[in-house]
């Protein structure tokens, strides 16, 4: 449903604005098409910069970056941005084919959640990174984006246990970026902690994130700081072990601070943008490690 919405969303834009640049500039086609991607590309730097906007307003005390590491950090984030609307989730079926499950996977499969707004195919560089190590890597696709985030859970459960079924394994390791992590949280309250033997959330924003106010939809508002969804699940304690890796410069969940989950283990994340995380070769490798510290 994201990647089909997402690609018919972009045909409607360039369409508006063609018509925009043939009709009411009356420009020559050869113009209109470049001023076409112009006003595309503009526009996704704008969205992207709102995020920054929202990021360095309301941040968390941090170290200083300093001004050229900082404007790295965000033309690496607004490349991914690109990269991820305009390339990646349109065209998902051409990045992402299906999950390789192995039987008898070992060590335990992994199954990826993703966030707000998007799908499964995110996951298709991390994903081959976690698989070029030897793991067993499952996907899940979320939907509708903008429901209610309890909503969402019988689907993760569903896939959570077709997982096991073909894997032949009892236990799943569950890696979440972004809201993802709240879902995973949600499922652990509803459904227990015997097929999960750990969860580790990337930049979640556990304690609610201040760009939610200007979000669509439902889980949009159940992120908002003091939201009576984010009350709720403070009051279930983590029951497996919870590994929180936070961004202390992230640019869609702040302040940042909120990443933290008392009870959880909370790990510093590189300096990055909220979407680079899942390109980074570091945070790859940081997952990695982490992985391999597995309970008994």
């Amino acid at each position: 449903m994201v990647p089909v919405s997402l690609l018919v969303w972009i045909a409607l834009e360039v369409s508006a604005w063609l018509y925009i640049g043939r009709h009411f500039m009356h420009l020559a086609w050869p113009l209109a098409v470049v001023g076409a991607i112009n006003c595309v590309l503009g526009l996704r730097f704008w969205i992207n910069a709102v995020t920054w906007f929202y990021g360095i307003k309301y941040a968390s005390p941090a170290p200083p970056l300093g001004l050229a590491k900082r404007l790295r950090i965000m033309a690496a984030e607004y490349a991914v941005f690109l990269l991820n609307f305009l390339l990646v989730l349109p065209f998902e079926r051409l990045w992402m084919p299906a999950d390789r499950l192995r039987r008898e996977a070992r060590p335990r499969p992994v199954l990826l959640v993703h966030g707000y707004g998007v799908s499964r195919g995110i996951w298709w560089l991390l994903r081959r990174r976690l698989e070029a190590a030897g793991h067993s890597v499952a996907t899940v696709s979320l939907v509708p984006p903008y429901t209610s985030m309890g909503k969402l859970v019988p689907q993760l459960n569903e896939r959570i246990e077709a997982v096991c079924a073909i894997t032949g394994s009892k236990q799943v390791t569950l890696i979440a970026h972004s809201m993802g992590g709240l879902i995973c949280r949600s499922y652990l309250a509803r459904h227990g902690v015997e097929r999960v033997d750990r969860l580790l959330t990337l930049a979640t924003p556990h304690q609610g994130t201040a760009l939610a106010r200007i979000g669509f939809g439902q889980n949009a508002r159940e992120m908002e700081p003091g939201s009576l969804w984010l009350t709720d699940m403070a009051a279930e304690k983590p029951k497996i072990p919870v590994i929180s890796l936070r961004n202390p410069y992230d640019n869609y969940a702040m302040p940042q601070d909120k990443q933290r989950l008392p009870g959880a283990t909370d790990v510093e994340l590189p300096a990055t943008g909220h979407l680079a995380i899942l390109y980074d070769r570091r945070i790859a490798d940081l997952l990695l490690d982490q992985l391999k510290q597995r309970r008994p």
